[in-house]
């Protein structure tokens, strides 16, 4: 198939024909939505072309693949994206201008797929993009939830959530293939045949591949992300329905379909739980599946299989793929157990994302074994023969036994996803220097001992076409006339800039690319949300998901402190800095406490809003629905970025990243890749605070008491006062004021009152060099000319080179 000829006349000829055989209608009587399928499906033609010939190429070629195994994929927008790749950007755009279409006003019509939640998905589609711009072959396999995770409102300023029916208007860059749907299944028993065990499952789904592109930057290749909707394998009893029980006739549909409905299903429940440990099994049995069977050539010798693909498994969700592929290899082939087990441990490495215990997945084996009993059989056995392993190496010592055993014995018996994920991966690795380390050193420390050469870091990275070319035009373009275009696919490049932070004219044109992205933001958040910025104010932002460990209470401190002491008289109104606090966060269903918070950063912003006296000084927003769509508009507009986690409790970040990408200094304690952006920009341009790492573990070894820093610290106690008094919840003591001053007080488990006093300290000298906008700027242009390293391409690389041991491969 050849591609469309890359002319305004070729692409003009080809939305029209989708226009009229595609959309069924002419382009006087079509609609802006169907304008935009037709525009859609017009560029996938063109992705197309390249994507049947690199699949082609591969298979013909067989060369080592990767296969990334992710629960989310945060994707973004994807129309701007591929016209980017496919270089269809001017020819689409003149193309439309001549038939008197606006392409601005169709890409404000696309939905973003609902496809990821946080940094986790949005790290996988930042990851799928440099493989492809690599020309590595990949393929993402994830599920094709039906309404995303959820979309969020709030009524009352509290967190309310709605679906996400980010398909009601269709999707056009999605090709569903329904005959090589594959068979899941679940429940039942097991039982012997001959010298081996047979599963004999309860029920059965189908998992439906829908297949979208995903195209390198200008070099042809074409790479897959395959995500699975569930559908049931008998949707409809005909008898059932002629008797009148309609709901009873489409029960098994409406079961099945279930599993692909929404990203991560609320889990307080046992029912919750038992969906979402569905959804993991169902997605990897599907992609394992899929690889060796519709993949591989079917005379393909499975002995080889580490020579032609490796799973990356994207933190514990993926985890259930060790057991599935040892069932297949020795329940389905026939193998002997060592030959299958010495397969399986050359082709899974693992991605550890977290330093939170709470967040490193178990699973009960009452859940497991009547949902998976074969499954739980064979991670018995790979347990048993584990345990040997460690006996022998470390004799004697039953507490290690006890602490590494992939059983947990207390509070209940339950399967540690990690620890089996660390015993069948050939590499494990942490996202940030320091996050590898304390994984090492804490997290599976007895691990690291046992088996050092599987540890390893590969800082993550974020993609420069989306964050940077795409989100930021203004700013890609003087970048690009000040060293050329290279840095787009060579982020480190961005070094060039590095003399011109002493340039006064390239300082005064990057203010001005600043200015312009905060009025675009304006007019975005006014459109949106009916939100407004105070003017040429400092865009302070705090963006990322709701959890504790984040503290987003620590940047509510700062800002009720400075409010309490502008009406207490304490700080004179004319000294404080012009400041538009930005928030945005999804705080998950059955999180109290985070839920909570949001409900009181909103009290606290419409008292702040709501007070002439502050006008054009002091603004608080928080845009509810934070996604991909709004990231593009707020990161380029930001000054200050908030990475204010409690040292030893992020694993790296991306948000960081993409700020320092786009012109904005970091006020941050040395946690996650603060660090290592720290060191790379410089102090002088990073505003560093709290305690680091060993200190914050030291304190909390001792003992450590919120209530002595509330008591010993005017400032604090006032803030804190305020917020328990009622001032900001129209009187109200009991509710998320009372709840947040008694966690906080009493509390605190990440030690927001411990670090207080040294962040309120980052917050003066902020304010101080901001008011030099000279040396801002010139500390905004350093940060940009030396964050190349935080580019995805960079972080790939690392993983081709320490871990994966695939290579790029030439293309047909």
């Amino acid at each position: 198939m050849a591609a469309p000829d890359h002319t305004v006349e070729a692409f003009t000829w080809h939305f029209l024909h989708e226009i009229n055989f595609g959309q069924g209608t002419d382009l006087y009587r079509a609609s802006a939505n169907d304008k935009y399928l037709a525009l859609a499906r017009t560029v996938r033609h063109y992705l197309a072309a390249r994507w049947l010939v690199n699949l082609r190429h591969q298979y013909e070629t067989q060369s080592k693949s990767v296969a990334y195994l992710s629960a989310e994929f945060l994707l973004g927008p994807q129309l701007e994206n591929n016209l980017l790749a496919a270089g269809l950007e001017d020819i689409a755009a003149q193309s439309l201008a001549n038939l008197g279409i606006d392409i601005e006003e169709l890409r404000g019509i696309e939905v973003e797929p609902g496809l990821g939640n946080g940094g986790l998905g949005r790290l996988a589609a930042c990851f799928i993009d440099s493989l492809a711009t690599l020309n590595v072959p990949s393929v993402g396999y994830g599920i094709r939830y039906e309404y995303g995770i959820f979309r969020q409102t709030f009524v009352d300023g509290k967190q309310v959530e709605k679906p996400d029916n980010w398909l009601a208007m269709g999707s056009p860059w999605e090709i569903v293939h329904p005959e090589n749907a594959v068979e899941v299944s679940f429940g039942g028993h097991v039982e012997e045949e001959g010298e081996g065990r047979r599963w004999v499952p309860a029920w059965s789904v189908l998992g439906v591949p829908y297949n979208y592109m995903v195209p390198g930057y200008l070099n042809g290749r074409v790479n897959t992300l395959r995500l699975w909707s569930a559908e049931a394998t008998k949707a409809f009893d005909l008898k059932i329905f002629n008797a009148g029980d309609y709901a009873q006739a489409v029960r098994a549909q409406t079961f099945a379909e279930n599993i692909s409905k929404v990203l991560y299903p609320e889990d307080s429940t046992p029912q919750g739980k038992e969906l979402r440990l569905q959804q993991q099994y169902f997605f990897v049995a599907c992609s394992l599946r899929d690889f060796i069977e519709t993949v591989l050539p079917e005379d393909f010798d499975l002995h080889r299989l580490p020579e032609r693909i490796v799973f990356q498994l994207n933190d514990t969700h993926p985890v259930i793929a060790v057991p599935e592929l040892m069932r297949l290899l020795v329940d389905e082939r026939g193998w002997d157990w060592d030959e299958a087990w010495a397969v399986t441990q050359q082709v899974f490495d693992y991605t550890c994302h977290t330093l939170l215990p709470e967040a490193l997945e178990v699973w009960s084996v009452d859940l497991l074994g009547r949902l998976l009993p074969r499954h739980l059989e064979i991670i018995y056995r790979i347990n048993e023969e584990f345990l040997e392993q460690v006996r022998e190496a470390f004799p004697g010592d039953e507490l290690r036994v006890r602490r590494m055993s992939i059983v947990a014995e207390q509070p209940e018996r339950a399967i540690r996803m990690a620890h089996l994920a660390t015993v069948a991966g050939s590499k494990v690795n942490g996202v940030a220097e320091l996050h590898s380390q304390l994984l090492a050193d804490k997290v599976l420390h007895d691990f690291a001992e046992m088996w050092p050469q599987k540890f390893t870091n590969v800082t993550n990275g974020v993609t420069p076409r989306r964050f940077v070319r795409l989100a930021n035009p203004s700013l890609s373009g003087l970048i690009t006339e000040a060293i050329g275009d290279g840095w787009i696919t060579d982020l480190e490049q961005l070094r060039g800039l590095e003399p011109l932070a002493e340039d006064a004219e390239f300082r005064r044109r990057f203010r001005e690319v600043k200015a312009l992205n905060k009025r675009q933001l304006a007019e975005t958040l006014w459109v949106r949300d009916g939100l407004e910025l105070a003017g040429d104010a400092m865009v302070d932002a705090m963006v990322k998901r709701l959890h504790e460990y984040k503290r987003q209470s620590l940047k509510l401190l700062h800002i009720v402190s400075l409010y309490e002491g502008i009406t207490s008289g304490r700080v004179p109104l004319e000294s404080v800095t012009p400041r538009t606090f930005v928030f945005g966060a999804k705080a998950a269903p059955g999180y109290v406490r985070a839920k909570e918070t949001i409900e009181l950063i909103n009290a606290v912003g419409r008292t702040i809003n709501e007070d002439e006296a502050l006008q054009g000084r002091l603004k608080v927003v928080f845009p509810p629905n934070y996604n991909v769509t709004l990231a593009e508009r707020l990161i380029p507009a930001a000054d200050l970025s908030e990475q204010i986690s409690l040292a030893g409790k992020e694993a790296s970040g991306t948000g960081n990243m993409k700020f320092a990408l786009n012109g904005a200094l970091t006020i941050g304690t040395d946690d996650g890749a603060n660090v290592e952006i720290r060191q790379l920009v410089g102090d002088d341009n990073f505003f560093l605070f709290g305690m680091t790492e060993p200190e914050a573990a030291a304190l909390q070894s001792k003992g450590y008491e919120p209530g002595e820093y509330y008591e010993s610290d005017p400032e604090l106690k006032a803030a804190l006062d305020m917020i328990a008094s009622g001032a900001f919840t129209g009187g109200d003591r009991d509710g998320a004021a009372g709840s947040i001053f008694s966690s906080l007080t009493e509390r605190d488990r990440f030690m927001a009152l411990a670090d207080f006093r040294s962040y309120m300290d980052a917050q003066a000298r902020v304010e101080e060099a901001y008011a030099d906008h000279e040396a801002w700027s010139r500390s905004a242009v350093l940060n940009v000319a030396r964050s190349g390293f935080f580019s995805s391409d960079r972080s790939i690389r690392d993983y081709l080179d320490r871990i994966w041991g695939a290579h790029p491969v030439e293309q047909a």
